[in-house]
């Protein structure tokens, strides 16, 4: 904890520490480029209204399913690299998870030097 001085009064801040984390996110195959890229700037708006920061985002398309997910046999991929406090981590998951448009999600940490390749 940081301590200031601030005309004989103490104020404390806080440093928030943030973790580098990985999210895959499948979309449902249904929606086109211009809805995804909607969704995925709505994303970044509320990972960054979380103190947090996208990093990189690779959309790597739509790709056949392992099993059926809600009688979907494919889905949109999009991979992001992004820093995010560790207890906002629960409150961008439950986000996730109320919209519709997505099928999965998986949330990795990663290690720092995994992003700096």
């Amino acid at each position: 904890m940081l301590k200031l001085k601030n005309n004989d009064t103490d104020i404390q801040k806080e440093t928030i520490k943030l973790k580098n984390y990985e999210l895959l996110t499948v979309f449902k195959p249904n929606l086109d480029a211009e809805e995804v890229d909607k969704i995925l700037a709505k994303l970044e708006e509320t990972i960054v209204s979380f103190e947090g920061k996208v990093l990189s985002a690779d959309k790597m398309g739509r790709k056949k399913l392992a099993y059926d997910i809600q009688k979907f046999r494919d889905g949109f991929f999009v991979a992001q690299i992004l820093t995010l406090p560790a207890d906002k981590v629960v409150d961008l998951k439950r986000q996730l998870k109320l919209n519709d448009n997505v099928l999965r999600i998986m949330f990795v940490e990663v290690a720092k030097a995994a992003v700096a390749r």
